[in-house]
């Protein structure tokens, strides 16, 4: 915790000084069921999830974000906490630079799945954003994990947007590296979003986590957030 403390504060450092909105917002997703890069956390039921952040005029913001979870063992909250920055890099591009601690409730007893990552997007002109991240516990295994994904949104038919996005996850040790990627279209109806999106994962997925948590699926979302 401390080196990568060290190594956001001096990525952060380095940074031009944003020129951000202050104060809180928030968002609240009703989802047919909670898919994190590719891996069902909620066994196929649909999730509620939460999050509420403050954002500084000079770019930093803190926050926290939960949803319920179901691994099978008792676990049944996640919540994340992170403290981050961003802002503009320039006319087309932006930073958003945070660090994350990943916390779960109820987990069995000698169990503790917690764990860090640090994770850097960049976005590029309006459509595309490219992310990075970095731990050295995943799922507080004592191993280190990459994360690279690219994702796009373009708006098509005046009223719709077209997402699309791919993801790479290495991991060390006995698990194998794999590919998660989603296609969807989403739409706004007053202050909601609703999207729906066709997840999936490669095989190597499979092998890791097994069939019922990597099949293909699915899912829709309904979001609202100020």
């Amino acid at each position: 915790m401390n080196r990568k403390t060290l190594l956001v504060g001096a990525l952060l450092a380095a940074l031009p000084t944003a020129a951000l909105a202050e104060g809180f917002s928030w968002n609240a997703t009703l989802a047919s069921d909670y898919i994190y890069r590719g891996i069902d956390q909620n066994d196929d039921q649909p999730a509620l999830q939460l999050g509420l952040d403050y954002g500084f005029a000079n770019g930093f913001y803190v926050g926290a974000w939960g949803s319920n979870v179901d691994f099978g063992d008792g676990t049944d909250t996640e919540i994340d906490t992170f403290i981050g920055w961003a802002g503009d890099l320039g006319d087309t591009t932006s930073l958003d630079v945070q660090l994350v601690r990943y916390n779960y409730l109820n987990e069995p007893s000698g169990t503790d799945y917690a764990y860090n990552e640090l994770i850097g997007k960049l976005g590029v002109g309006e459509n595309l954003t490219f992310t990075l991240g970095y731990t050295n516990d995943y799922l507080n295994a004592d191993e280190t994990s990459l994360y690279y994904g690219a994702a796009g949104s373009w708006g098509f038919a005046t009223d719709y947007t077209f997402n699309a996005g791919v993801g790479y996850t290495t991991i060390g040790g006995a698990l194998d590296n794999y590919l998660d990627y989603s296609v969807g279209v989403s739409r706004e109806f007053g202050p909601a979003t609703v999207s729906l999106s066709y997840v999936g994962t490669d095989g190597s997925a499979e092998d890791n986590f097994g069939d019922d948590l990597t099949e293909d699926k699915l899912l829709l979302t309904i979001g609202f957030g100020g």
